[in-house]
């Protein structure tokens, strides 16, 4: 008998997990040989290791380096099997959802959506920025970098050279910071060896926060320990600066300053992913209101976690932070509550354990926050980069990375420098030369 034919078979009861990020993957591993039919719905075939991403929109890693096809980890569970599809509704009435496949019933239902990138309303930002959420469009940063580096060896004044090369990262946040960490590494690393036509002092990469200090998330140790990396990697950080608005060649700031930008990379927030069918007052703002079980406010089988979900206590007002082992400790509990549902047991409720948070920002130059530790540079870096090895899924990917880590190590280079497909920019034909330039 095949092992399609046994999961047929199966007669218990269905969890249907959408999303297959931190969260969902882990539960439905998690659930394995339980007494559960799980389905795994995902608009994608492959799991994506986010933090990693801007190594990729950087050319340091390729894109199959942080991805890993579902059905690879999916296949050896006996009662689990995953679905490529995009839901689209959720019906509660019918505990059934909608997909663009078809529809599918469910005796319970885990949403582990995860988050999208906010633009906090601002049509015009989400239009002429690019974000960094997904593989796609790290592989967009990197064509639009490496084309706008063959564009300014076209150029013929400094002046013009300078706009071409001029970044502008918007968001201090962990991934603003990697990412500009990164892309000064290409200008010291890259540029003299790739672009030797081009003088590297030409190309200028601002990190605008519109907070008081970069990783506000993290101690004000690791905040400063980063923003002094950035200053030696020559990254101007301008904090205390809110971008109003951008119309794909301008920058307006909220004091009323104008920065020329033809490139803007948006870090600046995300927001909950929600699905539509729930009643309204299950959703605060972008995230599923949920209790200590991570059950859904009004509904009895209907779960959330990670970032699309806000479990609310003394120590978390405003819910748990965004980050990945939230979504992966709630996973560890539900998946222990499920199995006390099918024993008769009561829910345990969730506790989440702060084990530290970390972020790099170039060689030798990482923070690390501990709960009684905070350290940063040369042995932090090492640490930050150990974990996200044992964090990737695969040996196949963690091998990747080492070799691509150690490779570039030695040689001061990242090695996938590829334009496969051209980005196409949205920008709109505005006179530069009509433009308030800020001089930096």
């Amino acid at each position: 008998m095949s092992v399609k034919e046994n999961f047929d078979q199966l007669n218990y009861p269905v969890i249907v997990i959408i999303g297959g990020g931190f969260g969902g993957l882990r539960l439905a591993r998690k659930l394995s040989g339980k007494k559960y039919k799980v389905f795994l719905f995902d608009k994608n075939n492959y799991h994506n290791f986010q933090p990693l991403m801007y190594q990729v929109a950087t050319g340091g890693l390729g894109s199959d380096a942080i991805a890993y096809p579902f059905r690879k980890v999916i296949g050896p569970l006996p009662n689990v099997a995953y679905r490529m599809a995009q839901v689209e509704n959720i019906h509660p009435e019918k505990n059934s959802i909608k997909t663009n496949v078809g529809e599918f019933s469910y005796n319970y239902l885990v949403l582990a959506t995860g988050s999208a990138t906010n633009y906090f309303g601002n049509a015009e930002t989400e239009e002429k920025t690019i974000s960094i959420k997904s593989i796609p469009e790290a592989l967009d940063i990197r064509s639009l970098i490496l084309q706008e580096f063959e564009k300014a060896m076209l150029l013929k004044s400094d002046n013009d050279k300078r706009k071409a090369l001029n970044f502008v990262i918007v968001g201090g946040g962990p991934t603003g910071v990697e990412l500009a960490g990164a892309m000064a590494e290409i200008k010291t690393t890259v540029m003299p060896s790739d672009y030797r036509e081009l003088d590297p002092a030409l190309m200028n990469i601002h990190l605008l926060n519109a907070g008081e200090r970069v990783l506000e998330t993290m101690s004000e140790h690791a905040s400063a320990g980063a923003l002094k990396f950035l200053k030696e990697l020559g990254v101007e950080v301008l904090l205390n600066t809110r971008m109003v608005s951008y119309n794909g060649n301008e920058i307006k700031l909220q004091n009323g300053d104008s920065m020329f930008a033809e490139t803007v990379f948006w870090a600046a927030g995300v927001k909950g992913q929600v699905i539509r069918g729930t009643s309204e007052d299950s959703i605060n703002k972008s995230r599923y209101i949920v209790n200590e079980n991570n059950l859904i406010h009004g509904y009895n089988n209907i779960f959330a976690i990670g970032d699309v979900a806000e479990m609310t206590s003394v120590d978390f007002p405003r819910g748990h932070p965004m980050v990945a082992p939230v979504a992966m400790q709630q996973a560890d509990r539900l998946a222990k509550n499920f199995v006390n549902i099918s024993d008769k047991k009561p829910l345990l409720p969730f506790n989440y354990i702060d084990k530290g948070s970390m972020a790099t920002v170039g060689r030798h130059k990482a923070v690390v926050d501990l709960k009684y530790y905070k350290f940063k540079g040369f042995f932090a870096w090492y640490i930050w980069m150990f974990l996200h090895l044992a964090l990737l899924i695969g040996f196949r990917n963690r091998f990747i990375v080492l070799m691509n880590w150690i490779w570039s190590y030695f040689s001061y280079e990242r090695a996938i420098r590829l334009i496969i497909r051209p980005y196409k920019s949205n920008r709109k034909g505005v006179k530069i030369e009509n433009l308030k330039i800020r001089e930096f």
